[in-house]
């Protein structure tokens, strides 16, 4: 009941924003329209879809939805995934890029759920626009998200789902994952504003952007090198998503899990290590928890992947966007 009542509160906002338009968005070839959803504790609340359709109308579409600290840049992602025969959307959920207002802390929420009606808007207008075929395909935190909201949805538009990365686990020590984030994840129904975490190591982002040892660029602000201050509420959201995954999700649409072949442990220090390797998330909890997700579950690596797999070095990149265009065509 509670779940039918929610996606009757996201189908409503949905169809209030039906009649937005699109405009020029900061991504050449790209078109963008803002969402503006239902107030939250902070306020305001806007969501971001962007697009990049067909020159011919088609009736299949990919959506992407990004991690944590991040946003829709990749826009050879978009570029790629149109050449594939696929209308290209890519959301940037509340709180995240393109979708931050003054008044927000970003990035920042209290339950994962809080992205669903974001996500209910992106497919109502997306399927609104005459693409029969949906399919998913998320990075990170995203891919932690969205399998918890087919789960809870149980969402018959989605025909299978790309994970990249996902951020399935936390890759911490076995004091932190078992003793202090539950800790922490229990005060923060007491003290959600408690801040657990100011800042993190700046090196994933050195290892990307071109203006240091990557070949990327991106707003700061909006990716920011060193990330946000994490509250208490959210490190709880995050804890929350992981035990449910743990516990095992019922998805019954194909779902394709890709990491890197290997992780190496972040340090404030660059190492050239990064280049090769996920220094956000433990691969070996990727893959063991990715069968967790449902019944239709495929895993794959990419040798010498970065954490977001689609900029990973040449020739790896490519790998994965093999790996992608395979997926979609069969």
């Amino acid at each position: 009941m509670k779940n039918q009542l929610l996606l009757t509160l996201s189908l409503l906002f949905s169809v209030l924003g039906l009649n937005a338009q699109y405009s020029p968005d900061i991504l050449p070839g790209y078109e963008q329209m803002t969402i503006q959803m239902k107030p939250d504790y902070e306020g305001e609340v806007y969501c971001t879809l962007i697009r990049k359709p067909q020159p011919e109308p088609v009736n299949k579409a990919v959506l992407y939805i990004h991690g944590y600290n991040d946003y829709f840049f990749q826009s050879a992602l978009g570029d790629s995934i149109q050449r594939y025969g696929y209308n290209f959307y890519a959301l940037d959920l509340r709180k995240y890029g393109r979708s931050i207002r003054d008044h927000q802390q970003p990035t920042f929420c209290k339950s994962l759920d809080e992205y669903y009606a974001d996500i209910d808007t992106a497919l109502a207008l997306i399927k609104k626009e005459g693409n029969d075929h949906i399919v998913l395909l998320a990075h990170s935190t995203g891919g932690l998200i969205t399998p918890l909201y087919m789960d809870s949805r149980k969402n018959d538009a989605v025909e299978s789902l790309i994970l990249n990365s996902p951020f399935l686990d936390m890759n911490m020590s076995w004091f932190m994952e078992k003793v202090a984030i539950p800790t922490v994840s229990f005060l923060a129904r007491f003290f959600p504003d408690w801040i657990v975490e100011k800042t993190g190591f700046s090196s994933y982002a050195e290892s990307l952007l071109a203006e240091h040892k990557g070949e990327w660029t991106f707003n700061t602000l909006w990716k920011r090198p060193e990330g946000y201050p994490k509250k208490a509420a959210w490190l709880r959201a995050i804890h929350q998503g992981h035990k449910k995954v743990k516990k095992g999700l019922s998805l019954t649409c194909p779902v394709l899990v890709l990491s890197s072949d290997k992780s190496f442990t972040e340090t404030a220090a660059w190492q050239e290590e990064y280049r090769n390797a996920d220094i956000v998330l433990d691969v070996n909890d990727i893959q063991t928890l990715g069968l967790k997700l449902g019944t239709n579950v495929v895993r794959d690596t990419v040798a010498n992947g970065m954490h977001d797999l689609i900029l990973s070095a040449e020739p790896y990149r490519t790998i994965v966007y093999d790996k992608i265009s395979h997926w979609l065509h069969n």
